[in-house]
């Protein structure tokens, strides 16, 4: 089903690009309005916050004439343009995301995620994720089956010729937590041992000997996409994530986990550890 086909990201790219392209041409979005002969400079700043629903061509047209947009660039945004416009692979499972998640996830290079007290996403099983929603209370029941079919899809981006390149740091408490059952986590655990023999996925334990560290106020994951795009910082709440764009906290997100990763095991003692706690957990199940 998972193509990685996601509009909703083709639309942020091009609205990146718009702003990036005005920028450039010492334009406000006042003047810029005025030499269209727009009404207001609104229309431009929503295309550039990407705040429309689906991008005009022709608005697109007369925008890359006034940056003097040529060749493969404005090929490649005219593109863009079309591809924004359409459905996305994940529109069976709209009812079930607050946001893009599924789409920044086909969409990324690389994909940079800690978690303090859960096992990340992508990296879950069946059972594990099911007792997941359950124990949030805000999946209604009647959708526990349909989040957990979504979010084993999700992970067939990882198998994409273009897919993203997954490294988790995992805080210890995470791997000790029984979510579900004891019998649940063993088998949990013994799938991330299995999921870090993919080639585009590593997976790091940070072991409690570690102490306090920068990201011990909780999770966030990083997006990166293909240069000049912006990254994206996701910050998990009990309801919904935010998803923050702004490259300063991206940045400061960024030498977080750089520091987080640097305290964790290695690849190797990573899976030794998660195999040891895996066994605890098979004793007690």
């Amino acid at each position: 089903m998972v193509g990685g086909h996601s509009p909703g990201v083709r639309r942020r790219r091009l609205s990146a690009a718009l702003r990036r392209l005005r920028v450039g041409s010492g334009m406000t979005a006042a003047q810029v309005a005025e030499r269209l002969g727009w009404s207001s400079a609104t229309k431009v700043t929503r295309a550039e916050r990407n705040e429309w629903k689906y991008p005009k061509r022709d608005d697109v047209e007369v925008l890359l004439d006034l940056y003097q947009v040529e060749g493969e660039e404005r090929a490649h945004l005219l593109s863009l343009t079309e591809e924004a416009r359409g459905r996305s692979d994940w529109h069976e499972y709209a009812d079930l995301f607050t946001g893009p998640l599924p789409e920044l996830e086909a969409e990324a290079v690389r994909i940079r995620t800690y978690e303090s007290v859960l096992v990340p996403g992508l990296l879950q099983t069946p059972d594990y994720a099911a007792a997941v929603s359950r124990a949030s209370q805000v999946v209604p029941p009647e959708q526990i089956e349909r989040k957990v079919e979504s979010r084993m899809a999700r992970r067939a981006v990882l198998d994409l010729p273009n897919g993203p390149q997954l490294t988790a740091v995992i805080d210890e408490p995470a791997l000790r937590k029984a979510v579900g059952s004891h019998a649940i986590m063993a088998e949990q655990l013994r799938f991330l041992i299995g999921m870090a023999a993919h080639y585009k996925v590593t997976i790091l334990a940070l072991p409690d000997e570690a102490g306090a560290h920068p990201a011990v106020d909780g999770a966030f994951t990083l997006f990166d996409f293909p240069r000049p795009e912006p990254g994206i910082v996701s910050i998990p709440t009990v309801v919904e994530a935010l998803y923050v764009e702004d490259e300063a906290y991206f940045d400061q997100h960024a030498l977080i986990f750089d520091s987080v990763q640097n305290l964790a095991l290695d690849p190797q003692a990573s899976l030794d550890l998660i195999g040891s706690i895996a066994a605890e957990h098979d004793k007690r199940a």
